[in-house]
């Protein structure tokens, strides 16, 4: 009998560690909610990229989310769920014409508005990874782009 209660105790302690594990594992998510603002044309939608990795912000890996958000006024807001607490990348454009690309001219230069997070300046190219990445810790996070 004693040995029955110890197991049936042990049982439970073993339940009991599994549903607070799971439950620590649904508190270590995160949400991130990027706005983007400062478009000049009220029409169309901001298209994104998140990246979790210099190599799928460099495009050599698969990135972790895309999006879409639809232009309302001078801004733009999506909402990611479900990310694990890390550093992360955003490459975005306006698409304004809504064509599902950026617009380029003969040149390969960029005819729409593009922007990266922490507003990392472009050079020659992309921002780099160090100067876009930021932290998304576990909970709500808040990130703002200004698209120019």
């Amino acid at each position: 009998m004693i040995l029955r209660n110890l197991l049936v105790g042990l049982a439970g302690l073993g339940l009991g560690l599994g549903l607070t594990t799971t439950a620590a594992a649904a508190a270590e998510t995160a949400d991130l909610t990027v706005t983007f603002r400062g478009m000049t044309a009220h029409q169309g939608a901001v298209l994104f990229v998140l990246a979790d990795s210099e190599a799928s912000y460099d495009d050599k890996a698969p990135p972790r989310a895309s999006g879409m958000a639809k232009v309302s006024g001078a801004e733009a807001s999506q909402t990611l769920t479900g990310l694990a607490p890390g550093r992360y990348a955003i490459k975005a454009f306006h698409d304004v014409d809504g064509d599902g690309k950026m617009g380029t001219n003969p040149f390969g230069m960029p005819t729409e508005p593009f922007a990266f997070s922490n507003d990392a300046p472009a050079m020659m190219g992309r921002a780099p990874w160090a100067a876009a990445a930021f932290e998304v810790k576990a909970g709500r996070n808040v990130h703002q782009i200004t698209i120019d």
